[in-house]
């Protein structure tokens, strides 16, 4: 004890440790500048698109599919990489046993790529979001300054990983708590003592530089929605199950697809580009144009009641998202997930009259988020969080987890722990010894 306690003196007087300290906390600001950088640029993105949309119908038509082959060659040719969500490349990068590595997974180019492509796509018409890539980002900028300071190993193992991805999530939501178990639910799945205080800090900078740029915000806005004891079981099992059901099979359909794909990918990514593209198109098109870019806007507006969606809306959105992996485009899933869940939310809500629609609506929201991410104590908080609503949190891990549960059946393993393989090299064979 006493040993413990001289060498945490010594840290707190060493000048090392405190140029290791002054760098990380640097580096957790710059985080959370970029993050609210990317989130601010996003909505002009998305205004661009619109602005583009109100030529015609016809505009995503040729949009789409020409903006997908500019992403999806940049994301080849100059950034790869950089595809996808990029919470499977922070995760691989968890894995990998050597540090040379996990540089070809997080860099400073790749981050950079990550903002440029994903603006881009959602340019073009992607149902893509920035909070998956804003993990990507924040872990490759923690890693890289952390490589450039030399910090010590224990830092560079999980620390500086765990406490960038948790940091883009916080940044990227305003929502320091789900930051935090994300993290530990999905990218570490476990919590080392040793990086607890990393991880802490990472978020809580972060978040605080976030709140800074951007004001202190609730995601979705804030709702007083509840439900009586007596309401609570049916939408309850109904959110739960479904959500968790459409959310398995989403997630299902991007793993297998992605695999299925991606020898077409190697010989053909223009045409595989193309014909996403105009899947998204069409996708948008049938959606009466609801279903392109982050589901931000419709999200809010289902849950305000502000305008009502077609009925199309959950499974042209869920398409649109589909589509817009499988390009290879950098994207994320969560905030077009979070629309869908949404869209599921409000349907179901229709199927009970006589309930809270707003309740029924973030109970759908968080049953399908479930089941896409399978990280159901992340869900629960996450949406709380977003929505600033406390009245429901029972009924939100009870939805959560009857989701998740109903989610194994249909994708036994998580999404990005599947998508992670892609990035990790194939096991090594072990060699039967000949008699």
């Amino acid at each position: 004890m006493l040993t413990h306690l001289r060498n945490s003196g010594k840290d707190l007087l060493s000048p090392d440790a405190w140029k290791i300290r002054l760098i990380f906390w640097a580096g957790a600001v710059v985080v959370g500048l970029v993050a609210s950088g990317f989130a601010i640029s996003t909505v002009y993105v998305e205004k661009g698109f619109h602005t583009l949309l109100d030529y015609g119908d016809w505009v995503p038509f040729i949009l789409c599919p020409v903006g997908l082959v500019l992403v999806s060659w940049l994301t080849r040719k100059v950034f790869p990489g950089s595809q996808g969500s990029g919470i499977p490349q922070s995760i691989a990068a968890l894995q990998l046993p050597e540090h040379t590595s996990r540089t070809v997974l997080l860099s400073f180019r790749i981050a950079f790529g990550k903002i440029l492509l994903t603006l881009l796509g959602l340019l073009s018409g992607a149902s893509i979001g920035r909070e998956g890539p804003t993990v990507h980002i924040g872990a490759a900028i923690m890693f890289s300054l952390g490589r450039f300071a030399k910090f010590p190993h224990h830092y560079m193992d999980r620390g500086l990983i765990l406490a960038g991805g948790a940091a883009g999530i916080a940044a990227a939501f305003n929502t320091p708590l789900a930051g935090i178990l994300f993290a530990v639910e999905e990218m570490g799945r476990s919590f080392e003592e040793r990086t607890s205080g990393v991880l802490l800090t990472g978020v809580f900078i972060a978040g605080i530089t976030a709140v800074v740029v951007q004001g202190n915000y609730t995601y979705f806005g804030s709702t007083s929605a509840g439900l009586q004891t007596s309401q609570m079981l049916v939408p309850i099992l109904v959110c739960g199950i479904v959500g968790g059901l459409l959310g398995g099979l989403f997630s299902t359909i991007l793993i297998q697809g992605t695999r299925r794909l991606a020898p077409v990918m190697q010989r053909r990514p223009v045409i595989i580009a193309i014909l996403c593209g105009l899947g998204i198109a069409g996708a948008g098109y049938l959606s009466g144009n609801t279903a392109y870019g982050t589901g931000y806007e419709e999200a809010s507006s289902i849950l305000t009641g502000s305008s009502t969606l077609p009925e199309s809306y959950p499974l042209m959105k869920m398409l649109a998202t589909i589509f817009s992996y499988l390009s290879g485009i950098p994207g994320g899933i969560f905030a077009p997930s979070l629309a869908t869940g949404a869209g599921v939310g409000a349907e179901i809500a229709s199927w009970m009259p006589s309930m809270p629609v707003s309740a029924i609506i973030i109970l759908g929201m968080v049953g399908y988020f479930t089941g896409v991410v399978q990280t159901p104590i992340t869900a629960f908080v996450i949406v709380m969080e977003m929505t600033d609503n406390q009245e429901l949190l029972l009924p939100l891990m009870a939805t959560a987890f009857i989701a998740y549960a109903t989610s194994r059946i249909v994708c036994p393993e998580p999404i990005y722990r599947e998508l992670a393989r892609n990035f990790l090299p194939p096991p090594v064979e072990k060699k039967t010894p000949v008699d």
